[in-house]
Formats: C-alpha cells, sequence, structure tokens
C-alpha cells in the first residue's frame, strides 16, 4: 500500500492531476476534501473521459470526470478482500481509508503482485530450510 498518496481536489485542474501523476508515477489521484476521500481520477480517466471526448482537459476540474461511487478497503482488510474487489470491480487500484472515508492509502495491483511474490519466495526459503524435509545438500 501506498501511504499518504499525494491527493488532489475536486477543483484541482486536471493538468495538475496529470502533474501528480507523472512525478509520483502513480496511475491515480484521489481526491480529498479535507481528509475524505470524495473521488478518484485515473490515468485511463483523463484519456476516456477528457481527452477523447474532445474536453480541454489542462484546465478542467478534476471532479468533472473523477469517479465518486468508489469501492475502498479499511486498513484491516486481508489482501486478499483486497484482491477480490480488484476482480469483482475490475479496477486496479483501491483506496484504504479509515472512519468517515479518512484516506490513508492506497493499493494497487502491482502492491498485490508483489506482495504475492514476496509470500512465494518466503514459503520457498522455509521449506528449503525446514528440518523434516530430509537432508539438505
Amino acid at each position: 500500500m501506498m501511504s499518504q498518496p499525494h491527493c488532489a481536489t475536486p477543483e484541482t485542474p486536471l493538468g495538475e492531476v496529470a502533474e501528480i501523476m507523472a512525478r509520483d508515477e502513480v496511475g491515480a489521484v484521489p481526491l480529498v476534501q479535507g481528509e475524505r476521500l470524495v473521488g478518484m481520477v485515473t490515468d485511463r480517466d483523463i484519456v476516456v473521459r477528457a481527452l477523447a471526448a474532445g474536453k480541454d482537459a489542462r484546465g478542467m476540474p478534476a471532479r468533472e470526470i473523477a469517479s465518486q461511487d468508489l469501492v475502498a478497503v479499511t486498513p484491516e482488510d486481508d489482501l486478499s478482500d483486497a484482491v477480490e474487489l480488484m476482480a469483482r470491480y475490475q479496477v486496479r487500484r483501491l483506496p484504504v481509508v479509515e472512519e468517515e472515508d479518512r484516506l490513508v492509502g492506497v493499493v494497487a495491483q502491482a502492491d498485490v503482485a508483489l506482495t504475492a511474490k514476496e509470500k512465494a519466495a518466503g514459503e520457498m526459503l522455509r521449506e528449503i530450510s525446514h528440518p523434516e524435509q530430509g537432508p539438505r545438500v
């Protein structure tokens, strides 16, 4: 999970949202009012909902193309819960929220893949070093 992601407000121009994406090398920027999550803008939103629609994306407020009906997880949810939600709703990123929709992070497919890879490597090391496996060569 990316803790404390850079955010924008619903009024932030899309040009600035795109600059955040480029600078932070991310594909989504959460929109907040105070600490409360109110939307999310993805790189795909900018392309499909603004550029492909022929709109002047640079100065357009983020709220005009942001997704607002968001699927989210909490810090207490298991990684498997996040994976299931990503699959069910066909999203690549999930905001992580606490009480009253307070944004605390974003979990992305890449985070899931990295965690799974680390877990698989850890399991393999445990199998290799497990004493009941017999003699080691």
